[in-house]
């Protein structure tokens, strides 16, 4: 009986090895286009042409890098609640033009997040709720009309918030007041309408914090007449006016679909020159990320050895098996 017992074992050892190869093939050093250092707590897939968000990331990591990509919409709602412990992720420098509701709702532990440079036209509710430990929010070099009312409220420990180079014309009352450790606010860029009573509150919010020594509040400018945001008394904007940046409502083009959302089973299509990455017809750092696709040549020949020889294991336990 110590045969079928040797083959049973080798059986284990050789599935656990095909297991690890693909769940390894994420970092470079094992086919994947990512880099992974420190154990794997820090993952760089920045710079590598990704069109979708790797699926293998591994659960331990702490720093996730997936900026100066191709990534679009639709972003996976699910994409990031495996990384409970991430306390870093960069997506900036990407083409998102619209983020899923929930898709930060299981990174408890995230400090530093970096949207810059993207297409953001505007933020579902309670977008950052769960981000109680943010204590770095960048939202620069987007194409923001509106804010939703409460998008800070949770953000009690944010001391950095760079809204700078969007089309923001006022906030929502009270949108900073939940803000009790900010230390530098960028507001620049934007068109802000000093003519309307609804800068009102931003305008007495920042004369406040300039008071208090708070950066960057003082190059809010207004879109006409050349005052600062903060200079704007009540005579000033006096107009009652109507805005669609005061909306808490997505705009329809933005918002994601709920069969996308609520979808457990969120494929990601992969364009065809991935499978010509794949098969060499381009550079390795290139691959795509679906999981079918992200080991090299050299991985894929080794997963088909072990499977040749888990095979014959079975057959060898079967063996054993029908002469007992």
């Amino acid at each position: 009986m110590m045969g079928p017992v040797l083959a049973a074992c080798l059986l284990i050892i050789l599935s656990t090895a095909w297991i690890s190869q693909a769940n390894e093939a994420l970092c470079k050093k094992d086919g994947g286009v990512c880099s992974c250092n420190n154990n794997k707590n820090s993952v760089d897939c920045s710079y590598k042409k990704l069109t979708a968000i790797p699926s293998n990331i591994p659960v331990e990591t702490t720093e996730l890098r997936l900026n100066f990509n191709s990534l679009s919409n639709p972003l996976p709602p699910k994409a990031f609640h495996h990384l409970s412990k991430l306390t870093y992720l960069s997506l900036g420098e990407n083409q998102l033009q619209a983020l899923p509701i929930g898709v930060f709702d299981q990174l408890v532990n995230l400090t530093d997040l970096r949207l810059n440079r993207n297409q953001l036209k505007s933020l579902p509710p309670g977008i950052f709720d769960k981000l109680t430990k943010l204590t770095f929010l960048q939202l620069t070099d987007n194409k923001l009309h509106s804010l939703p009312e409460g998008v800070f409220d949770k953000l009690t420990k944010l001391t950095r918030l760079h809204l700078l180079n969007n089309q923001l014309r006022n906030v929502p009352h009270g949108a900073f007041d939940s803000l009790s450790s900010i230390s530098n606010v960028q507001l620049f860029g934007n068109p802000w309408d000093c003519t309307c009573n609804g800068i009102i509150y931003m305008a007495k919010w920042l004369k406040k914090k300039a008071d208090e020594g708070l950066g960057g509040v003082d190059t809010a400018g207004c879109e006409k007449g050349g005052k600062a945001v903060l200079e704007i008394t009540e005579k000033d904007a006096a107009s009652d006016c109507v805005s669609p940046n005061t909306t808490t409502a997505i705009p329809i083009g933005t918002m994601t679909p709920a069969s996308v959302i609520y979808d457990d089973i969120h494929e990601i299509k992969v364009p065809q020159e991935n499978f010509q990455k794949f098969l060499g017809y381009q550079e390795p750092d290139h691959l795509p990320t679906q999981p079918q696709c992200l080991m090299s040549i050299s991985g894929y020949l080794g997963l088909m050895m072990s499977l040749m020889l888990t095979s014959a294991a079975i057959l060898y336990v079967f063996h054993f098996l029908k002469k007992a």
